[in-house]
């Protein structure tokens, strides 16, 4: 999964990035790797795969990961090049889901590019230049399409259909709020990779003062809730200054700091958990003496395609998956113990895979 932070000079965007990607470099086995300076790579918290692996006594315990670019330059008019725009727009046609970090908090001495603090303001800013860009693509495709319309019956249907996401877009609506009509029109969207059509998630950076209440007695962070509500996006609250602190810090020292400032989760979980459930996403788990590793599948993934993700072997000669939940194999004591209770079930190729599933695919090939 690969998500782009995006924002405005000063929101916290650099900070936050910084922050996430040390924190999930220093909390697990998997190495961080800096890709190029402004891409991390970091795993993904998952407290069911140490109970695993220190139940099988893995030699190896491997985590699902998350890339994160940060995504630098969106000014106003980043989309016709100002502050190298154009460079960082197509940056952003590569990601899975955006990360919008919106300044929530007053602080004289970090001036904001506007003068004064109004998250739904800048949230337009970013979101018009990802407009513009769009439109330029949907306009190329008209072009190319328009040639062909008069001679075949597809083309026709998807010039009509792109008219109709141009208006849309027009009228300063984001491609992700369109309603399609069919699955063609599905494909068709999904063939032009618009920006707008990417899922989102805001980052509602706060004053330390703010982050205890989730926010809740912040104007601006209800006002991004609200905005958000009506585009179909998540929401986290988030301090990247508070962030920066905790990326310093050990384990132990970590969740002591989170307990006095009155928080359940850092920032890295919250936004795994907002951009798992934004974009319908899922672990399954395989283990073993050799390596315990979870996996990160699509909710609705059946058995063959999640045995896919393993190895295209496995999908292509699946047999049976041998299925049973992590807790009630750490509460059985043994993989046998589970067996023995007919907690180990043997799936076939409709079974769809559930969260925490704990897996063993027979294949043959």
């Amino acid at each position: 999964m690969k998500l782009g932070i995006v924002g405005l000079p000063n929101v916290g965007k650099s900070t936050l990035f910084n922050s996430l990607t040390k924190a999930g470099a220093e909390s697990a086995n998997y190495p961080f790797c800096t890709i190029d300076p402004n891409v991390g790579v970091v795993t993904v918290p998952d407290e069911r795969l140490n109970l695993l692996g220190d139940f099988y006594k893995s030699k190896k315990v491997t985590p699902a990961v998350i890339e994160f670019v940060d995504i630098a330059g969106l000014v106003k008019g980043a989309s016709k090049g100002e502050g190298l725009g154009n460079q960082f727009l197509a940056n952003i046609r590569e990601v899975d889901a955006i990360v919008h970090v919106v300044r929530c908090f007053e602080d004289s001495n970090v001036v904001h590019v506007d003068g004064n603090i109004d998250p739904l303001r800048d949230i337009e800013t970013i979101n018009l230049e990802l407009v513009f860009s769009d439109l330029e693509i949907l306009e190329r495709r008209i072009a190319k399409v328009t040639k062909t319309a008069r001679m075949d019956k597809e083309a026709a249907k998807e010039l009509t259909f792109l008219e109709r996401v141009k208006a849309h877009l027009e009228e300063g609506n984001l491609a992700i709020t369109l309603e399609t009509e069919n699955e063609d029109e599905d494909a068709w969207l999904a063939t032009y990779n618009l920006l707008t059509a990417k899922p989102v998630i805001y980052a509602a950076n706060v004053a330390e003062d703010d982050i205890a209440d989730d926010g809740e007695n912040n104007s601006h962070v209800q006002a991004v809730r609200e905005y958000a509500a009506g585009q179909n996006s998540e929401v986290f609250v988030i301090c990247a200054q508070i962030e920066e602190e905790i990326s310093e810090l050990d384990e132990d020292e970590r969740k002591m700091f989170l307990e006095d400032l009155g928080l359940t989760e850092s920032g890295l979980e919250k936004l795994v958990r907002a951009s798992y459930h934004l974009l319908g996403l899922m672990s399954f788990l395989t283990a073993g003496e050799d390596e315990t590793r979870a996996w990160t599948i699509k909710i609705g993934t059946k058995a063959p395609q999640a045995a896919g993700k393993i190895h295209t072997d496995f999908e292509r000669g699946f047999i049976k998956a041998e299925v049973v939940n992590y807790q009630d194999l750490l509460d059985c004591g043994s993989y046998a113990g589970a067996r023995e209770k007919g907690l180990v079930r043997m799936e076939g190729k409709d079974y769809v895979v559930q969260d925490g599933d704990v897996i063993l695919f027979r294949f043959n090939v």
